[in-house]
């Protein structure tokens, strides 16, 4: 299958959900986008700044299209992509929120952003606990960021072939996300979107309330290093 037709089947698969497809094209070139945008594909991911950045500037002006980062993200990188960065997914502690919130300014742009929590069983996985994350939600140091506001969760499940676990690990965050949304109340935190699932994990995810699924090889086969 080619990946427009990848695209559209992985969409008729998720109709009816509401559940958005963020095209991981990390490695891919501005070709494979291209394509997958004109299967219907508008949000896509990428873990490197450098080439989140390259790829932006490089890109066709195409409407609608967001591009969401994905990865680790180190403060020193920040100011690269603040000026378009559609959604940050994987900020995973408070000093990165700050050079997030010092850079939108600059921009005079709000940003959008997701609170990475660590809910696998491997130490390699980034994150906040679920206590610190509910820390800085109700933290009076969040209400000085003006220039960001948190949508809500991503979570990556331990990479093992329990399903059982990785359900678990969903489930809990899931959970998390509706206690916080009855309990915080403002307006910088809008607790919308879930961002779990992977290409080897989304189905289990979207059972498990996601509300956007990460999928790269799913999409455009396997990557090029």
């Amino acid at each position: 299958m080619d990946i427009q037709a990848k695209i559209q089947a992985l969409a008729e698969e998720l109709a009816g959900t509401g559940v958005r497809i963020v095209a991981v094209s990390k490695t891919k070139p501005l070709e494979d986008i291209e394509q997958a945008y004109a299967a219907g594909a508008r949000a896509f991911g990428e873990n490197k700044v450098q080439e989140l950045t390259d790829k932006h500037e490089h890109m066709p002006t195409l409407p609608d299209l967001e591009w969401h980062y994905i990865g680790h993200l180190q403060s020193n990188k920040v100011k690269y992509m603040a000026s378009f960065v559609h959604l940050i997914h994987g900020v995973d502690r408070p000093k990165i929120l700050k050079e997030i919130n010092k850079q939108a300014a600059k921009h005079e742009r709000v940003q959008d952003c997701l609170l990475q929590i660590h809910i696998a069983q491997e130490e390699s996985k980034f994150g906040f606990s679920y206590e610190e994350a509910e820390a800085f939600l109700k933290s009076p140091e969040l209400g000085e960021m003006a220039h960001i506001r948190i949508l809500g969760f991503m979570g990556m499940a331990t990479h093992t072939p329990d399903q059982a676990q990785i359900r678990q690990e969903f489930r809990g965050l899931k959970q998390f996300s509706d206690r916080m949304k009855k309990e915080i109340q403002s307006s910088q935190v809008e607790l919308q979107e879930l961002s779990m699932g992977m290409s080897g994990d989304y189905k289990i995810a979207v059972e498990e309330g996601s509300t956007m699924i990460r999928v790269g090889s799913s999409i455009f086969g396997a990557r090029h290093y």
